[in-house]
């Protein structure tokens, strides 16, 4: 594809932003500038069309622009735009998650979803007095101090696969926010249950883990942590901000049966607009309600993007019938038709996923169940499919992530497939 106007809209961010991109997310050797997006699909600056599954990474589930977001984001801009005050929509929008979300009976509303979980290790921490928390390699949390270790760590570094290292993930983070981090290997509950003790205030992980693949827990795994973290007094977190109101209209929690003390959401909640979510049961959100353990922010509970939200959650809840299954379906029928591509042509590759969310993994492994078999993948063969892809209008994650959203049309399926076969075929 020619690109002249992002190469000089790229040349020129360069003079002003920091890297000339606002995220390291979406550092490349060209990066995307979009002009316009609509439903499935966005085009950029220089009027090239793709199909796309970032979809904002995530966010768009009803797809870009949604009518209904579109209509309930301008009707409240009209109404105001921040308050720093109480409104209806944020206890309309309180009562919804809740009314839809197991886990949650009170709920604090952030912006961005690292917000949402500083708030729930704080809580945990603050409410029941201990310091330390287990997190899992490959589990992305945010891009604060406190969790940003061992997301996508250099193995070397990252020592025993069993009692890992935690590695930090940039230079100016301060090497005691792991002091009370305890870092462990994904899917092996064994290892949790070997260093659960009276210490440890938490347990965080990603139910579905979508940051390295998409993992889906082994049988009992969920449940016996829910068990290990009851019998030591520790809370267990479910990090949803990926998998809330994708998956299911309860989110990972609901879709795999198991109920956390908090949880977090954000991405798919609003339909873009920039919200998140911190839910838990009362006896635990009580020690924000009674002020025990700090919670605050200038843009929680934002107006424009409570209307957002009700909009979002109302469609989502009330439809639920229409919009789950043929998600759940447009997913399953472009990864079997990925999958068959790539047995046509003799490359080993795993489409891995509920759905609407869902990895492809260039392996010889028979499947990928944690952050190390994740890294044993192809992934130089990974970053030319998707070079393949994106040169054939279709965008992807990089890393091979797909999102789906309720505007994907069998057509575009069929598109997406009949570029991969070609893709695939002189990989």
């Amino acid at each position: 594809m020619q690109t002249p106007q992002a190469d000089r809209l790229y040349a020129r961010a360069k003079q002003v932003i920091a890297g000339g991109v606002s995220s390291d997310a979406r550092r490349a050797e060209r990066p995307l500038f979009v002009d316009h997006a609509n439903g499935a699909e966005l085009w950029d600056v220089d009027g090239n069309r793709y199909v796309d599954y970032v979809l904002g990474q995530g966010p768009n589930l009803l797809g870009h622009a949604a009518p209904l977001v579109a209509d309930a984001v301008s009707a409240q801009v009209r109404r105001g735009v921040a308050y720093s005050a109480q409104h209806e929509l944020e206890a309309q929008v309180a009562e919804r998650l809740c009314s839809m979300v197991p886990a949650a009976e009170l709920v604090r509303f952030n912006t961005v979803g690292s917000e949402a979980v500083h708030g729930a290790i704080r809580l945990a921490r603050g409410h029941t007095g201990r310091p330390k928390i287990v997190k899992f390699e490959g589990n992305y949390h945010g891009w604060l101090d406190p969790v940003l270790y061992s997301v996508h760590p250099d193995l070397a570094l990252a020592g025993d696969a069993r009692h890992p290292t935690a590695v930090g993930g940039t230079a100016g983070q301060p090497r005691h926010d792991a002091d009370d981090l305890i870092v462990l290997p994904y899917n092996d509950l064994e290892a949790v249950a070997e260093v659960m003790a009276d210490d440890i205030a938490a347990v965080i992980l990603e139910p579905l883990l979508c940051n390295t693949g998409c993992i889906t827990p082994a049988p009992g795994y969920l449940e016996g942590l829910r068990e290990l973290t009851q019998q030591h007094g520790s809370l267990l977190i479910f990090d949803e901000i990926i998998s809330g109101f994708r998956v299911a209209p309860g989110g990972a929690g609901e879709l795999l049966g198991v109920v956390p003390d908090l949880a977090t959401f954000g991405k798919a909640m609003a339909g873009g607009m920039q919200v998140s979510a911190l839910a838990g049961s009362r006896a635990v959100m009580t020690s924000i309600a009674d002020g025990k353990v700090a919670h605050a922010g200038t843009f929680n509970s934002h107006p424009v993007a409570m209307a957002a939200a009700d909009a979002v959650l109302t469609h989502l809840d009330e439809q639920r019938d229409a919009v789950y299954p043929p998600l759940n379906n447009t997913g399953l029928r472009l990864m079997a038709g990925l999958r068959r591509a790539a047995e046509r042509h003799g490359i080993p590759l795993l489409a891995d996923g509920p759905g609407p969310v869902f990895q492809t993994y260039i392996t010889d492994q028979a499947e990928v169940t944690d952050y190390r078999s994740f890294a044993a993948c192809d992934r130089a063969a990974m970053a030319r499919f998707h070079a393949g892809l994106f040169a054939g209008g279709i965008n992807i994650v990089p890393r091979g992530l797909w999102f789906l959203s309720t505007e994907h049309t069998a057509a575009q399926i069929d598109e997406t497939i009949a570029v991969a076969d070609s893709v695939l075929s002189s990989l």
